[in-house]
């Protein structure tokens, strides 16, 4: 993936975006299990009171706690209480709220900001514990020890009638440390200032109770205010969630297509040095299918290679923020799950470079069964061909399956270490909740913590898993991609002179094709006049067609120049020269469409009489116009529904749209019965009398009358001249005129 990355580029706000929303969902789906915890801990066993400083607090308790106050703390709370008696302006209302100011005055809580809340709770939750504690066990004075540890004192030797408060205020002040020394060593063991905070908020809540307050009401609020916050949560990570998702989808789609637009944008510029590398199965692969991946992978790695991480780091802190004492669980669970991956990862890899090639290897097999079908018929090949399709069928089936059974135990293992964590959790935390060190809410938001951990992990897995495949297609456009093109536009370029005269010559010219041994083509030399007509004949594999191909360009010389109208081709664009030839080639290809739409290919603003005038200087006007739809006939796909004549008829046609100064016909008229070639010969010597014209043909009589013809032999030019001059001097010409003399005769 490292080698496209510079696609990814034009997409870095979105992905930017992507990113800032999914630290968004993050971290609202990390709140969720803590707001879980507050409902069970603090609405459900604390009845909704999640403070250890009391709103409102009898005054008989209030100076009770006082007892374990220093005189500095004592001042602090009554500066920030005020005292509510029947002599008081507000009694009523306050009367209606908390129903005990009938029997006593108590003290309200003034509107204080959070630093002095969490000042007083520091002070008061311990006092108050304390103070709660001792109204529990004073009507069994036996468990005064569990609280009151400090030796010599016995509730039971109280005198008879005096209170226990009255006892504890003429304590001495170091029995006195010691319960609260005590106190503090029971609750660190059990969890330290959350846990003495917990409880100190069942004081209050006991104390709200002793007040008349509906306690009910206080939890049902609680519930409703934590369970809205969590449906508001729950409702920002959906939408977080659906924008990414939208995001992710629009910078997958748009870095394939940008990916498929620059492949195909990069082929249209290959050579035929470059075309040799890549088969055309392949490329039809890597355009569809690897791109495919790449897509989706992207899609994924944009929604979840930052969520995952953040997801498992956090939930991860959390989780020990809870239970420190239970970070094996975790642990043990991804280093199980990490084991897993990596055996997988080693496994899936090869397998997923394997099956790349393979589908490149089943569309060449069908690719060429499809295009080749009549041959496959014409000799009665058909089982044969089924069985080389089912071998490649079959061989990327087997390593589909080999992949899919290898990932098919990928979530049953996940799932069972899932559960298995959870069990795990379930029994550990059971011991820790009734050993009083863990609160039950904050053992259910451990075990949410570590599915999200195990889920960040199962996810990495997922992306850890698609990610190679993905890397082989990356790998494979990138080859596209990075393939040097050996053909270009001059650094510095020239220009035709004006006006253009369509001389051509070669000097010297030698040519190889790609990883070749050898040359093609040995010194040819010679030169054409503007508006000669020239043939070129020879042996199969002479190089007759390397020849005219040199020409645009489609190769270029090994040794030598091509001069046009003067000038070295190499030192002219592209475009500017091209835009001088008419090229017919070989195989005639027609495209999708319509007969207008495949003449336009040459010339888009060619106008209708054009167009006529070409189809019938190219003898198609025949079968053009003797339907009914004329030049709006459909042309299927590489023109299956014509006949080989009439497609290079057609192809001729389109090359005469472009009424260009130079016109190549490469082998174009093989499939053309010999009354409709001298026609079509005669046709275009009388349209295309200023042009220069290349012929390529194994026909005699096709190139007998041309100005000049060329008579090539394993890649040597070994006749240079007219008919009547070859068949004096060219053993081979004459040869080859000698054997078609008489089919020439019934021409």
């Amino acid at each position: 993936m490292r080698r496209i990355l510079k696609y990814f580029k034009p997409f870095s706000l979105l992905i930017i975006a992507a990113i800032v929303l999914l630290f968004v969902q993050a971290n609202a789906d990390l709140s969720l299990p803590d707001y879980m915890a507050d409902i069970v801990n603090v609405g459900i066993q604390q009845s909704g009171v999640d403070s250890p400083l009391p709103e409102a607090v009898r005054q008989t308790t209030l100076e009770h706690a006082g007892i374990f106050m220093t005189s500095e703390e004592q001042s602090d709370v009554m500066a920030n209480y005020t005292l509510i008696d029947a002599n008081s302006p507000d009694y009523e209302s306050y009367l209606d709220e908390y129903p005990a100011l009938a029997d006593g005055a108590i003290y309200v809580l003034r509107d204080v900001n959070e630093e002095t809340r969490a000042s007083l709770e520091t002070i008061l939750s311990k006092p108050l514990l304390i103070t709660f504690g001792i109204q529990q066990i004073s009507e069994n004075p036996e468990q005064a020890s569990m609280l009151l540890p400090s030796e010599g004192f016995d509730l039971s030797k109280l005198p008879p009638g005096v209170d226990i408060f009255t006892a504890l205020k003429i304590m001495p002040e170091a029995q006195k440390a010691q319960i609260s020394t005590a106190l503090d060593e029971r609750f660190e063991a059990m969890g330290g200032e959350k846990a003495l905070r917990m409880a100190a908020s069942r004081a209050v809540l006991a104390e709200y109770e002793a007040l008349g307050i509906d306690t009910a009401a206080i939890q049902q609020s609680y519930i409703l205010r934590v369970g809205g916050i969590m449906l508001l949560i729950s409702l920002i990570s959906a939408a977080a969630t659906i924008i990414i998702g939208l995001l992710s989808a629009r910078i997958a789609a748009g870095v394939a297509r940008d990916l498929r637009r620059a492949l195909y944008e990069r082929v249209m510029r290959f050579s035929g040095a470059e075309f040799s590398r890549f088969s055309t199965a392949s490329l039809i692969t890597r355009s569809t299918n690897d791109i495919t991946q790449i897509q989706t992978v992207t899609n994924m790695l944009v929604r979840l290679m930052f969520f995952a991480p953040i997801i498992g780091v956090g939930a991860i802190l959390r989780a020990l923020d809870k239970s420190p004492s239970m970070w094996w669980i975790i642990a043990l669970a991804v280093v199980v799950l990490l084991s897993m991956i990596a055996t997988i990862f080693s496994v899936a890899v090869p397998k997923f470079k394997l099956v790349q090639k393979l589908i490149d290897r089943l569309n060449l097999v069908a690719r060429e069964n499809l295009t080749g079908m009549m041959v496959v018929r014409a000799f009665g090949r058909e089982k044969q061909e089924e069985k080389r399709l089912n071998t490649a069928n079959v061989n990327l089936t087997d390593t589909s399956l080999f992949i899919s059974r290898v990932f098919v135990i990928v979530m049953p293992f996940m799932m069972l270490i899932l559960n298995g964590a959870t069990m795990l959790i379930i029994w550990v935390g059971a011991h820790e909740v009734a050993q009083a060190q863990m609160q039950v809410g904050d053992m259910m938001a451990f075990m949410q913590y570590a599915m999200q951990v195990v889920f960040a992990f199962m996810m990495l897995s997922m992306l850890f898993i698609m990610f190679p495949r993905a890397d082989v297609s990356a790998n494979r456009i990138a080859d596209v991609l990075e393939t040097e093109i050996t053909i270009l536009d001059p650094q510095e370029p020239k220009h035709f002179p004006k006006p253009f005269q369509p001389t051509i010559e070669f000097r010297g010219v030698a040519s190889r094709y790609p990883a070749a041994e050898s040359d093609v083509l040995h010194n040819i030399t010679f030169k054409v006049e503007a508006g000669q007509t020239v043939g070129i004949m020879g042996t199969t594999g002479s190089g007759k067609s390397t020849v005219v191909d040199l020409i645009p360009r489609f190769f270029d010389v090994t040794e030598g120049q091509i001069l046009v109208n003067g000038v070295d081709i190499r030192e002219v664009p592209l475009k500017e020269l091209r835009e001088m030839i008419g090229y017919v080639p070989q195989t005639s290809n027609l495209f999708t469409g319509t007969i207008e739409s495949n003449l336009h290919y040459a010339d888009e603003t060619a106008d209708e009489e054009t167009l006529r005038q070409a189809l019938d200087t190219a003898q198609a006007g025949d079968f053009v116009f003797s339907t009914p739809e004329e030049i709006q006939a459909e042309v299927s796909q590489g023109g299956v529904n014509f006949s080989g004549g009439q497609k290079q008829r057609l192809t001729i046609a389109r090359a005469l749209v472009k009424k260009a100064p130079i016109y190549i016909f490469d082998d174009s008229f093989s499939a053309l019965d010999y009354k409709t070639d001298a026609r079509l010969r005669r046709a275009l010597l009388k349209q295309l009398g200023d042009s220069t014209i290349f012929i390529v043909s194994q026909r005699v009589a096709t190139i007998k009358n041309a100005d000049k013809i060329l008579v090539l032999d394993e890649g040597r030019l070994i006749g240079d001249g007219s008919h009547q001059e070859l068949m004096q001097s060219c053993d081979v010409y004459r040869e080859i005129a000698l054997s078609q003399l008489k089919q020439e005769a019934l021409a």
